[in-house]
């Protein structure tokens, strides 16, 4: 945890993700980056110097493999309040609109609820929790896909809503959260969505990693592309790739 908390830390700080009395809203999915995300912040909670309230909200689209009581556990063991909500994004998705790549649509759905809920709990801003690997896989998915270069943001003010969003576990790599979870032996959703191992999102991860073998700088000369040219952080040192 220390090790996660530490680069958790940095985003916070350097992005100014938190300001006194907030009260932040987790995305708690079930699935590891989540769940590791949740934890953090209570730990956080514990010594940071500004002082935040911090609650956990769950959107059930209507999977059937959606563990309400997996959940509840969590939240419980962790002393964080849940709210769980219902989505129709599964039949939206799935059955009305029959979309062959959902993951946007499904993911604007899920948005709309939460934004809801977190207004009506009374919060300012939302934690969601994308990792550093998700941050190079969504630079690359739009250079290869759209066109376009750019990722999401550290922190997104959103006008209609009011609500800030924060990333906080963006120079978190998954492999971290993947080593939290199995070293405190907790328990994650089998499965927090059906492309879950077959969306284009796990083809730009098996990219990387061949890409890998060959440039080991790869990871980090990406990010620091993303840091200088799209999120603006004109301190980041330029990393030249390797020569053999």
């Amino acid at each position: 945890m220390q090790k996660i908390l530490s680069s958790m830390r940095k985003a916070i700080e350097e992005y100014q993700m938190i300001e006194e009395n907030d009260k932040i809203a987790i995305c708690l999915s079930g699935g590891k980056d989540s769940i590791t995300l949740l934890y953090a912040f209570k730990a956080l909670q514990r010594f940071y110097p500004k002082k935040f309230e911090i609650i956990a909200i769950s959107i059930n689209p209507g999977f059937d493999f959606f563990d309400t009581k997996l959940l509840q556990n969590i939240c419980d063991n962790v002393g964080v309040p849940l709210f769980i909500e219902k989505s129709n994004a599964r039949e939206i998705v799935f059955d009305i609109r029959k979309e062959k790549n959902p993951c946007s649509l499904c993911a604007n759905l899920r948005r709309g609820v939460i934004n809801s809920v977190a207004i009506r709990e009374g919060c300012n801003k939302i934690a969601l929790g994308h990792n550093e690997d998700d941050v190079l896989e969504t630079f690359l998915l739009n250079l290869f896909y759209t066109g376009n270069i750019g990722t999401f943001s550290p922190v997104s003010y959103m006008d209609r809503s009011g609500i800030t969003l924060i990333r906080p576990l963006i120079y978190t790599p998954e492999k971290e959260t993947k080593r939290f979870i199995k070293k405190n032996n907790l328990s994650v959703m089998p499965k927090v969505c059906p492309m879950d191992g077959s969306s284009k999102r796990e083809d730009m991860k098996q990219m990387i990693y061949d890409m890998q073998k060959d440039i080991k700088m790869v990871r980090a000369n990406l990010f620091g592309a993303i840091r200088r040219n799209i999120w603006g952080d004109r301190d980041v040192p330029f990393l030249p790739p390797n020569r053999e």
